[in-house]
């Protein structure tokens, strides 16, 4: 779960030209020098990325690396059991390194083969029109830092491990691949903000925290929980409703805690001829429409 001050920890960019990651004094690693320097300098390569170039490498320390396979190991078991086959055969099929943490350009040679996507570095947040926007292009915003090595199974903002392990083996699937860019597609179609956080809401419900009925059992498909130690234990007693566009994109949601709201869909054909066909087509009067006859 994501503390919702800390969900992207503010970046500035000081008179003299450094750059500064703002975090919260309740951040695991808000007392710790050492890492505060690394988050900054981590930041600054995002500032200072150019499009068009090759994703400035980040230089993680062993100790960083270490924090990444102790995650990658616990997860690995979690997602036998919980995530969808799906999920589970495009993991396989991109193959990341379970020892270390991959950069992202090399995150990006792996997947472009694959479904087309690459990654762009973000120092933290994105506005949404923009997040959104390039999932059409095949493109993924993602983080470059790791939480702290003190909490290693538990972040207080979406780091390296929730934007790889949990979308880039989802991006590998050509049909979860296909629903990002449906969503990039339908973010970019959309000109009012109220219909932009309609299709937020729905990805979040969906591609976040998405779950759906699978080899019999509920299992999950959303990179939140797939990259949470601590949700994807718990995402199967929670509030599970019927996949519903309406609903999905009128629910408001706490970041601060589980998600103790879920959307399952029957099958992944379900979800593509639910979700998918709805981002394929929406545009603004069709979900004020909607939005109107929920009120």
């Amino acid at each position: 779960m994501f503390e919702e001050a800390q969900y992207f920890a503010p970046v500035a960019t000081r008179d003299d030209g450094t750059v500064e990651v703002e975090l919260a004094a309740s951040h695991p690693g808000f007392a710790d020098p050492v890492y505060r320097a690394r988050r900054n300098a981590i930041a600054a390569l995002a500032v200072g990325y150019v499009p068009g170039t090759p994703i400035p490498k980040a230089e993680y320390t062993e100790q960083e690396h270490e924090v990444w396979a102790i995650v990658s190991r616990e997860l690995a078991v979690k997602h036998h059991k919980y995530a969808t086959v799906e999920y589970q055969q495009a993991a396989e099929r991109l193959g990341l390194p379970a020892e270390r943490i991959p950069q992202l350009q090399e995150v990006g040679d792996l997947l472009e083969p694959l479904t087309g996507f690459r990654y762009l570095p973000a120092a933290g947040l994105v506005p949404l029109r923009d997040f959104y926007g390039v999932l059409a292009d095949g493109l993924f915003y993602s983080t470059q830092y790791i939480r702290h090595h003190s909490t290693p199974l538990y972040t207080p903002e979406p780091d390296v491990i929730h934007e790889v392990v949990g979308h880039a083996n989802a991006l590998a699937s050509d049909r979860y691949a296909r629903l990002y860019r449906l969503a990039g597609d339908a973010a970019r179609r959309v000109e009012s903000e109220e219909a932009l956080e309609f299709i937020s809401k729905i990805f979040w419900f969906t591609l976040e925290f998405g779950v759906m009925t699978d080899q019999g059992e509920l299992r999950a498909y959303g990179a939140g929980i797939l990259s949470s130690y601590g949700e994807i234990e718990e995402f199967r007693g929670m509030d599970i409703r019927p996949l519903d566009i309406v609903a999905m994109g009128t629910t408001q949601y706490d970041i601060t805690k589980y998600q103790d709201v879920l959307f399952r869909a029957d099958s992944l054909e379900h979800l593509e001829d639910v979700v998918g066909s709805f981002w394929e087509t929406c545009d603004d009067e069709g979900i004020f429409r909607v939005m109107a006859d929920s009120a």
